[in-house]
């Protein structure tokens, strides 16, 4: 049987099953190819993408409305000033209205609720471009890249280093746990992951082959890692918090020596950006040979194009 994802919303990875999101990965593969070839279509002609930002954005903005409009569809860039959502009017309603106007949503903000709720009644494919709990369109290109680096996704070990309660942290952890990584999040133990999401993602993990671990040791981390990442100490609306988040997270700097108590010689660097370089990762880590953050950018556009053309056509 194919697979088949036609009006599926995308609000976090815990609701695709591995083959599901093997497929985008395939997918997202095959639309890269093009792209180097110069192959050009119009899939997305005649229809509209409606792209609701409370939180400014570099390559979600970016990869959504280019992937769109390559395709002959036309994307409107929607900020909280522009629209009355949650505002004069309720989110249901601006969904409601949204869903008889647009042929698909994407949510870049603060609450799951929210992105959730316009899933619900949109009645339109609704894509999570983040908020506070969740990032997966980001994970999507975080496998790629990946896949690309070592031809394969089960076994790799893929230790992420920081905040181990952000967006990134628990996408992450989910989308190893599907896909049958060895995951590590390594913080302290002021931000370890809560633990509905660690039994949720254990569970999943029983059945791929998964290894889910936190702890608390940077040394003990990342021996034999393949994948190193990390994020910026402070996410955005916790930038009250940015000097206890210093204190806290400075151990886990990924830096030159750290990348080296791996032991291997083809681990890589992995970011979501933007980066503030200097803290949670050296300069000389992020612009350095094992760096694979900017092939994870440009893959941002290419796994978004392969989730809309799934979901949409």
């Amino acid at each position: 049987m194919g697979i088949n994802l036609t009006g599926r919303s995308l609000l976090t990875l815990l609701d695709y099953t591995p083959r599901e999101i093997e497929y985008l990965l395939d997918l997202a593969v095959e639309i890269k190819n093009q792209s180097r070839s110069k192959v050009i279509h119009r899939r997305f002609e005649g229809k509209t993408l409606a792209m609701i930002f409370e939180k400014r954005s570099t390559r979600t903005r970016l990869a959504f409305e280019s992937a769109f409009a390559e395709e002959g569809g036309h994307p409107i860039f929607l900020s909280i000033q522009d629209i009355q959502l949650g505002a004069k009017e309720s989110i249901e309603d601006t969904a409601r209205v949204l869903g008889r106007m647009v042929d698909a949503v994407m949510f870049r903000g603060f609450k799951q609720e929210t992105v959730e709720a316009l899933a619900k009644y949109s009645g339109v494919p609704v894509y999570n471009g983040l908020t506070d709990l969740y990032h997966p369109t980001q994970v999507l290109a975080d496998l790629m890249t990946i896949r690309e680096n070592f031809s394969r996704l089960k076994g790799i070990k893929l230790v992420f280093m920081g905040d181990g309660r952000n967006n990134m942290a628990n996408s992450l952890m989910i989308g190893s746990a599907k896909m049958g990584l060895n995951y590590v999040v390594c913080c302290p133990n002021e931000l370890k992951p809560s633990e509905e999401l660690m039994e949720n993602c254990l569970q999943i993990a029983d059945d791929t082959g998964a290894l889910i671990k936190v702890v608390t040791d940077p040394d003990e981390a990342v021996r034999d890692a393949n994948v190193i990442y990390t994020d910026v100490w402070a996410s955005m609306g916790e930038e009250s918090k940015q000097r206890e988040r210093e204190k806290l997270l400075r151990p886990y700097q990924v830096n030159e020596e750290l990348m080296e108590k791996t032991k291997k010689e083809d681990t890589i660097f992995l970011h979501c950006l933007p980066a503030v370089k200097g803290q949670e990762v050296t300069y000389e880590v992020i612009e350095g040979p094992r760096s694979r953050v900017w092939d994870e950018a440009e893959n941002r556009k290419h796994t978004i194009k392969a989730l809309m053309l799934a979901t949409l056509l």
